[in-house]
């Protein structure tokens, strides 16, 4: 009987969650209901199952709302009627027009206006829907004519007056007004609750009518939809058969390609994945993916194919990866076996400059009526609660900051802060957006309307109304089409290295990269800044730690660093077992049976899946209950819980001491969400080779890639003291050396105007432009003649040095700008100074410090270029010790004088700790531990250079200084203020850091997770 029912997926109106809902409906005694949400029907397919399991009958449809006024509610017939509404709400979306007062001549759907808002000629499937409070208008003699036309509208969007409050919240928010200034029209009213069926029912006994034809449309509306069968796209040409037959044919090529003729064991997995993919009607997946790498390989782009898709050989003979699944012995079971039902996934990384053209590629090529970005919804999250709704009660934006800053148990006790609280909280997990999937793309056999509407967001491609997991449930299965600047670090390397140096690089084949000798050198004493995946600092000390120098103790590295290994006391383990084999005895034999290559250890997701299997005796099926809970992918806590129990009878049952089970189920457990499979680790190993090929052979060229690409972990700085480290000179911008970005000219290093932020980004590009086309700049007033900028942009090149080519110094430049723009017309330019020759200006000769240059640089840069922070100190003392010793000072205490590169924070039990990274005078790198009792007596006080007190700890060949005082060294006065007092220490300020914060619970200490090193007793 309600045929008008908001869920919260009515963003910003709706209160009630869509489990809540049908919960509500059936405690109500509901019998059918239909799920009305605004201009969306992201929730439909939950509804329709949840309603089954409730016995209630669904009705799907839509509350058509044009803003929030609504023009009529429409309700599904069949699957054609949801297609219908779909497509009228898309072509709204996507022309960006206006909803009409009347709707459209649909075949399937039937349609109820408002009480009021009706046409005066309703079509056959159109009616009126009145509510309980409005029956007393129907004595008006207008109305009693149309009562044959009228159904029950009684909307639900709240259950109870909280609610209520909540929903004016939430239309407040979505209004951006302070709740007093809220109108009637802004919101519901206070009756859109759900009663008791005969309630409702007992409001319209004098109506009969009006009760027939809502039981009539209820009885009409036959939404059926058919989970079971996917809807991807099914083939890549016109059948099964001829797909099968083009993927063995190119399987076949592509095995030749990658093993030679004569390689049994290749040419028998090939046959028998084969085999699988045929079976489960895969083929077509298989080669759409082909088909993209096709196309990017035919541009000449460089991607990465990486995630379980790598298990398979035949993704590695058809191009899609580049891992060898026999190499690491990874099985095709992982990637696809017979119990699957879902298509497999590939995960393909592009450059992030290069991403959108495969994108348009794919639209194009598979249309864009069965195409379409994957949805997320973004939910109402801790800070953005507090200062949204404390901007509804109207507090002022100070409060707001310390609302959104602090825990909860540090706000004011007064009454509206209690309000933001109560009500702040009732949001939290509530949908507050609907965003695009990163990386998610689906390709359906069927217009992808029959399923949702589309929306245009501003990126230009559609996206679907509902997020990967729904999408999942009805049978929809996401390409993942990711961007990284990784692979730009690489792709631009090559290029640049052809063009500096004439030598063309394949660096595709992946033989001259992985495991090469230097390569493995530099990664064993962690020499790896702007390598994808293994510059940070966490990355770069566990290199060390493990004296890693191949490329199998990398695949192990890349899932070791993962949190899920390393909050279960493992990753710490593996160290020390890597370090001393002969020091540890395996838990069982099974570990040694099934892990022996990471030491008994659980590193990758499939171990924990062998483990399951081998030691729990679990069956195929709840292994991979456990592996879908470990990567995200898992919804059902109830379906995990069963595994749980399951895991321990089985492990009783086979007499399994329970200790040790216990113990194993801890490490399974603490895996969840945070570890990778063995072949994502391999993937990401062979690209962090490719990069670290690129910096050790050619330096220079992968450190600008690295620039151009916005860097990694590190800010610009950091990769251009690398660079400078690698042997670059590194010069300023200059207007006839320069592009929009970093340019190499040999070992010549010329920075891009686009690190230039105060510079615009249009006359950056013009300079370069204008160049090409009409050659180099002959002086300033060339340069002004040609490129339409004013004062203010002249001055911030001029002081970069952007015009030392002219042999002036800064002040000379400056006058000789002021003197031309003082009466510069633009209308003149390209006339007035052609047509003149140059003026020679007398001008005064000033005495600059060397180190106002540097100042320059610190304010349009953020970092010096023409010398190095040290110079700057007023000290100059360099400290006791430099990086390269650390290894000799074992447990000793060291004063060094290191410049601030980044910190790490990490929670503990006793309060924030941080991991400092720094630079040395002589330029290297060593890393710092800063504890909660130090950091409160001395802190880290922004940017800049710090004199340390600390003791040297080597862990595994790896020296951490465990800092017990640190002070903040003072630069010299910025010389270009010597007469102002109050500027001459404000640029300091602009040295940057990089800080990254760690949003999670503290991790269990050693003796909390007392991982046993020997066999557990029975």
């Amino acid at each position: 009987m309600y045929l008008n029912c908001h869920s919260f997926h009515s963003l910003r109106y709706g209160t009630i969650p869509l489990g809540d809902l049908i919960a509500h409906a059936s405690a109500c005694g509901v019998t059918a209901m239909a799920l009305t949400d605004i201009n969306t029907v992201t929730g439909i397919y939950d509804f329709i199952k949840g309603c089954e399991t409730a016995g209630i009958k669904p009705i799907v449809g839509m509350e058509f709302r044009c803003g929030y006024q609504l023009r009529y509610i429409g309700l599904a017939k069949n699957a054609s009627g949801l297609a219908e509404m779909n497509r009228f709400l898309t072509r709204h979306n996507f022309e960006k027009t206006t909803l009409p007062i009347s709707a459209p001549d649909f075949k399937d759907v039937f349609i109820i206006y408002p009480f009021g808002n009706a046409p005066d000629l309703l079509k056959e499937n159109e009616y009126i829907g009145i509510r309980p409070e409005q029956l007393q208008k129907l004595v008006l003699s207008q109305w009693k004519t149309r009562q044959e036309k009228m159904v029950i509208l009684q909307p639900v969007t709240f259950r109870t007056k909280r609610e209520y409050n909540l929903h004016k919240i939430l239309r407040a928010i979505d209004l951006n007004l302070v709740l007093s200034r809220l109108t009637a029209d802004d919101y519901c009213t206070d009756s859109e609750v759900m009663a008791p069926q005969e309630t409702l029912l007992s409001c319209y006994q004098q109506y009969p009518h009006i009760i027939a034809n809502t039981l009539r449309i209820i009885d009409q509306c036959h939404f059926e939809f058919d989970f079971a069968t996917p809807k991807n796209k099914k083939f890549y040409t016109n059948n099964r058969k001829d797909d099968m037959n083009l993927l063995t044919t190119l399987a076949r090529q592509g095995l030749e390609w990658r093993y030679g003729s004569h390689n049994a064991e290749a040419k028998s997995r090939m046959f028998k994945e084969l085999k699988v993919i045929d079976q489960l009607e895969f083929s077509g997946y298989f080669l759409i993916t082909w088909d993209i790498i096709r196309f990017s390989n035919s541009q000449g782009f460089l991607h990465i194919g990486r995630g379980s898709g790598a298990n398979s050989i035949i993704a590695y003979c058809l191009g899609i990866t580049d891992i060898c699944p026999l190499e690491l012995d990874l099985y095709f079971e992982r990637f696809l076996n017979l119990n699957r039902k879902s298509p497999p996934d590939f995960d393909i990384d592009w450059s992030w400059k290069e991403r959108d053209t495969i994108l348009q590629y794919i639209f194009s090529r598979y249309g864009y009526e069965h195409v379409a970005f994957c949805g997320t919804n973004v939910e109402f999250k801790y800070r953005s609660i507090f200062r949204e709704v404390g901007k509804v009660f109207g507090l002022p934006k100070e409060e707001l900051d310390v609302l959104a800053k602090n825990p909860m148990e540090l706000h004011s006790a007064n009454k509206v802060v209690k309000q933001v609280q109560e009500y702040g909280m009732l949001l939290e997990k509530y949908p507050n957006q609907r965003s695009m999937h990163s990386c998610g793309i689906l390709i359906s056999q069927e217009p992808i309307t029959n399923y949702t509407p589309l929306e245009m967001p501003p990126k230009g491609f559609p996206i679907v109304l509902f997020d990967m997991h729904t999408a999942e449930d009805i049978g929809l299965e996401k390409f993942d089409i990711l961007s990284q600047r990784g692979i730009g670090h690489i792709d631009d390397s090559v290029k640049l290295i052809e063009k500096n140096r004439g030598i063309r690089l394949n660096i595709r084949d992946t033989s001259i990269s992985k495991n090469q000798a230097s390569c493995n050198a530099f990664l064993g004493i962690g020499r790896t800044i702007g390598c994808f995946y293994i510059e940070s600092p966490a990355m770069r000390g566990l290199l060390r730690r493990l004296k890693c120098n191949n490329y199998k103790t990398l695949v192990a590295a890349s899932s070791i660093i993962r949190p899920g290994v390393a909050q279960s006391g493992m990753m710490k383990e593996y160290i020390f077992r890597h370090n001393h084999p002969d020091k540890f005895e395996y838990f069982h034999p099974v570990f040694q049976e099934q892990l022996g290559e990471t030491y008994g250890i659980m590193v990758y997701q499939e171990d924990v899946i062998k483990i399951a299997l081998h030691y729990g005796g679990l069956p195929a099926a709840d292994g991979d209950i456990l592996r879908r809970a470990m990567s995200g992918k898992g919804r059902s806590r109830a379906a995990l819980q069963k595994v749980k129990d399951n895991f321990f009878a089985s492990c009783k049952a086979q007499g399994h001491p329970e200790k040790l089970s216990e113990e194993i189920y801890r490490q399974i457990e603490s895996f969840a969400g945070y570890s990778f499979c063995k072949a994502h680790s391999a993937s990401y190993a062979v690209e962090s080779y490719q990069s670290l090929y690129l910096k050790v052979h050619y330096p220079i060229e992968f450190m600008v890639a690295v620039i151009n690409n916005q860097g990694g972990f590190y800010r610009t700085e950091v990769y251009v003291h690398e660079a400078r480290m690698s042997g670059a000179s590194i010069h300023n911008p200059c207007v006839n050396k320069s592009e929009f970005e970093t340019t190499l000219y040999g070992s010549d290093v010329y920075l891009g105007f686009m690190h230039l932020q105060s510079l615009e980004s249009k006359i950056a590009l013009l300079i370069q432009a204008e160049r090409e086309n009409n050659g180099q700049y002959q002086s300033l007033e060339d340069f002004i003649n040609r490129i339409p900028i004013g004062i203010e942009g002249i001055q911030i090149l001029i002081f970069i040095g952007a015009f030392r080519f002219t042999g002036k110094t800064k002040n000379q430049l400056l006058v000789i700008a002021r003197l031309i723009l003082v009466n510069f017309k633009p209308e003149n330019r390209n006339l007035m100074l052609i047509q003149q020759p140059v003026k020679e200006y007398k001008l005064p000769e000033l005495e600059r410090s060397e180190f106002e240059d540097a100042f320059d640089e610190i304010e349009l840069l953020s970092f010096p270029v023409s010398c190095s922070p040290f110079d700057l100190l007023q000290t100059r003392f360099r400290g006791d010790v430099m990086a390269k010793d650390l290894l000799k000072h074992h447990k000793k205490t060291v004063r060094m004088l290191a410049y601030l590169i980044s910190r790490k924070h990490v929670p503990t039990k006793m309060g924030a700790m941080y991991f400092g990274t720094w630079i040395d005078a002589e330029g290297e790198l060593f890393d710092t531990a800063h504890f909660t009792g130090s950091l409160k007596e001395y802190p880290f006080q922004g940017g800049g250079c710090y004199l340390l007190l600390g003791h040297v700890e080597v862990d595994y060949h790896f020296p951490t200084i465990t800092v017990s005082k640190m002070a903040k060294m003072p630069f010299i006065a910025d010389p270009r203020y010597s007469n102002s007092d109050e500027r001459q220490f404000k640029v300091h300020g602009q040295l940057r850091e990089d800080v990254s914060m760690t949003d999670r619970q503290p991790y269990p200490q050693e003796h909390e997770i007392n991982l046993p090193r020997l066999r557990m007793s029975h």
